[in-house]
């Protein structure tokens, strides 16, 4: 690697912004780009007066392209997918306005915008000479990228891959069902990172059907050098002996998988909690097991939500607009989950909602991530917490809601 620093001239000096907009443009037409991070924030208002950084990724939504906006907060993360013309001009806005440094990693270079207090734009750019120093591949990318290796005999063993001329190849019908897989692993390994965890990593799945999911966090952990302790929590007893069964085929250690009911299940240290597609309150019994287990890192996908809908009394001004049924069911979805996200938070979790799998792949695509917070983040929390609390109960005022399971097991 060797570093060219291109500073312009005096006269040059208004184009250095347009000259870095440019080269974000170029990345992002060859396919170079990596990601792009703003950091040092100028305040513009009280609402962003806790903004830290902006991370902006490349991603895929439904096939087309579209730029990946994470607001680092210093109690929250936010998510905001844009179109790429959009994302482009809203970065050329925050450039220099509501951020003083921007460093572009592409396959090639580094890129170093900087705008000084006195306001002097600088650029520099750093050429990458080998390909070990290439910034690492965007988390949404192609196939080829996938944290997973399809060659791993426990694919073949579950029916998610077949051999094709000796070759291990993705089942066609499976091929939805691998994305889901491995988009999920990719969530559960920025979330490990900011939880800092460390080996041996225990975690538990509730309700791990068929075990897709649990094999691939055991096998992603076990590649980082994790040691993990991984344990499948399943009602029906002939899903438990298959996944035994493959278990014992491929000689696996640090994996099993139980039958059990997250109701009724024993409280015991956990790392990272999983629980997807929890039917109705069950959702909500997993999300206490990981409270009082401890763990990390809470990974849950809900559905089903049963339990708010009959308890709502609509507003007169909502009535109009939740008179249909369908909207009535969303309203009930959107209500619940908030509820469970402001309780998380309310128990000292950095907490975000968010879609995790385009529709086209599953409808239960909404994912709920907790991580535990730490440090300063943790006392901001803290001292949030009637804030929280207060708001919690002013949601239930205003529904007319008497209760929610999630806050009853916590009360």
């Amino acid at each position: 690697m060797f570093t060219r620093l291109i500073t312009p001239p005096p006269a040059a000096t208004a184009a250095a912004h347009e000259r870095f907009l440019h080269q974000i443009r170029l990345a992002l037409a060859s396919g170079q780009f990596g990601k792009l991070l703003l950091s040092g924030p100028v305040a513009a208002d009280e609402e962003d007066a806790d903004v830290e950084r902006l991370t902006v990724r490349a991603i895929e939504l439904r096939g087309e392209p579209a730029l990946s906006f994470l607001w680092r907060h210093r109690t929250k993360d936010v998510t905001k997918n844009h179109a790429p013309e959009t994302g482009l001009a809203e970065i050329a806005a925050l450039l220099g306005a509501r951020f003083r440094n921007a460093h572009l990693h592409t396959a090639s270079e580094e890129v170093q915008f900087a705008v000084s207090r006195k306001g002097r734009e600088t650029l520099r750019v750093t050429r990458l000479d080998s390909a070990e120093d290439a910034p690492a591949p965007a988390a949404h990318d192609k196939a080829k990228q996938r944290p997973l290796e399809m060659a791993h005999p426990v694919w073949r063993a579950l029916g998610l891959t077949h051999l094709v001329k000796g070759e291990p190849a993705l089942v066609p019908a499976m091929a939805r069902k691998w994305k889901q897989i491995n988009r999920f692993v990719e969530i559960l390994s920025a979330a490990v990172d900011e939880a800092q965890l460390q080996g041996p990593v225990r975690v538990a799945d509730f309700g791990s059907g068929k075990g897709y999911l649990t094999f691939a966090v055991h096998d992603w952990l076990q590649a980082q050098g994790l040691q993990p302790r991984v344990t499948g929590i399943e009602l029906r007893d002939d899903m438990v002996r298959l996944c035994n069964a493959v278990i014992d085929g491929e000689q696996l250690s640090g994996i099993r998988f139980d039958q059990g009911d997250v109701r009724t299940q024993p409280v015991q240290p956990l790392d990272v909690m999983i629980a997807l597609h929890a039917c109705d309150i069950a959702t909500d019994h997993a999300l206490h097991v990981g409270l009082q287990s401890g763990a990390r890192v809470i990974m849950s996908s809900p559905c089903c939500h049963k339990e708010i809908r009959p308890q709502m009394q609509l507003p007169a001004a909502l009535k109009p607009m939740l008179q249909h049924g369908i909207h009535l069911g969303q309203e009930a979805e959107m209500v619940t989950d908030s509820l469970r996200a402001l309780l998380l938070e309310s128990q000292g979790y950095r907490t975000q909602v968010f879609e995790f799998i385009a529709l086209e792949h599953t409808s239960k695509n909404k994912m709920i991530l907790a991580v535990k917070a730490q440090g300063a983040a943790a006392q901001a929390l803290a001292a949030r917490r009637p804030e929280l609390l207060a708001q919690i109960a002013e949601i239930k005022r205003f529904y007319g809601l008497r209760e929610q399971r999630l806050e009853q097991l916590l009360a």
